[in-house]
């Protein structure tokens, strides 16, 4: 899918602090009422209220849903045995589209697709499959996650920072390299030598990995350790499990902030918005939303790729801690995401989606 055909979540561009993620498209205003259409999503093993990306999965399709008329409903994972049982399921009850969440279900939602050739689907975290009518879902958070990178090293009073993930997955691993690589750009302009702990893009097998998106205890831990090696910056990708660093980091009496990922964490999780430093943010809601309506109206077709360009993700605002951000830190990173659109920064990450 080249640049020029990407497919915009029908918001207004990204400014580089307050993301437009959640805002509704633009062409929902046409949408026609269809009491009719369904749509049915497949949660990941984070559960529906991860509030992360399950969470923000499903309130695209109850938007949608809202715009067009008609039902919605999901199931639930445990975990990836469920997958295709629950895809099965959602057929069998006639879901005009079901909606799976997560990259990891890409190959049990193209058996479906396969099986189920007239069936709509679309997947969130994954590229659209030609010819199986599945309108694919990706981010580039490797472009908004340098950008929390740099602001991590800017903000870092130790020398130290730190990530963790989920799993060791593209859509995880996505977020950590451009958080690493934002942190050495940080280093080569200021002449400085932040620490990444957990982390390091060149050598992924040595990274830090909770195994689950939905055990805050291990995610606590992990930020324990962290924090016990100095790291006052966290950056928690993997779900419902980043909780635990939240919780972690609020025990430090502010003395440790957290990045949160997906979300908005001040609107998603809010009993931590005090240690919330800010969020990269992913336009779920938009892109799914989006793909609800264009289902509804038989024109689901392509996929959607979100980019710091067309707002499909971003920062989110600092919150409580915008007066604590240095006013030049705040422009050296308007900067940096006008140099990542133009092409000046090149991001490397290999997670990022194919373009």
């Amino acid at each position: 899918m080249s640049k020029g055909i990407r497919l915009a979540a029908g918001v207004a561009g990204l400014a580089l602090l307050v993301a437009a993620c959640g805002e509704k498209p633009s062409e929902e205003k046409n949408a026609t009422a269809n009491s009719d259409y369904s749509a049915c999503m497949v949660t990941d093993t984070g559960g529906i209220d991860d509030r992360s990306f399950n969470a923000a999965s499903w309130a695209g399709v109850q938007a949608g849903i809202k715009t067009v008329g008609g039902k919605e409903d999901f199931v639930a994972s445990a975990s990836e045995n469920d997958y295709v049982p629950n895809i099965n399921q959602l057929v069998n009850k006639g879901c005009k589209l079901i909606v799976t969440v997560g990259g990891l279900m890409g190959e049990a939602t193209t058996a479906a697709a396969e099986q189920h050739p007239n069936q709509q689907f679309a997947i969130v975290d994954s590229a659209s499959v030609d010819g199986k009518k599945i309108y694919g879902m990706e981010f580039n958070t490797a472009e908004s996650s340098f950008l929390a990178g740099y602001l991590a090293a800017g903000m870092s009073k130790s020398g130290k920072v730190a990530t963790f993930g989920g799993l060791p997955i593209g859509p995880v691993t996505i977020f950590m390299d451009g958080f690493w690589e934002g942190v050495q750009h940080y280093n080569k302009t200021k002449g400085k030598d932040v620490q990444v702990l957990g982390w390091d893009e060149t050598k992924p097998k040595s990274g830090s990995m909770a195994n689950h998106f939905n055990d805050q205890a291990k995610g606590k831990s992990i930020t324990k350790n962290f924090i016990e090696q100095g790291a006052d910056v966290i950056f928690p990708v993997a779900g419902g499990t980043g909780l635990g660093a939240a919780a972690a980091a609020k025990e430090t009496g502010g003395k440790v902030s957290v990045i949160w990922v997906d979300t908005d964490g001040c609107e998603s999780a809010d009993q931590y918005c005090d240690v919330f430093l800010t969020s990269v943010q992913k336009n779920m809601k938009g892109a799914v939303e989006e793909a609800v309506v264009k289902g509804s109206k038989g024109e689901l077709t392509g996929g959607y790729l979100g980019d710091l360009e067309n707002g499909g993700t971003g920062l989110a605002p600092f919150h409580e801690f915008d007066s604590k951000v240095p006013a030049d830190l705040k422009s050296e990173l308007e900067k940096l995401k006008a140099d990542i659109i133009g092409g000046t920064i090149k991001i490397t990450s290999p997670s990022q989606p194919k373009s």
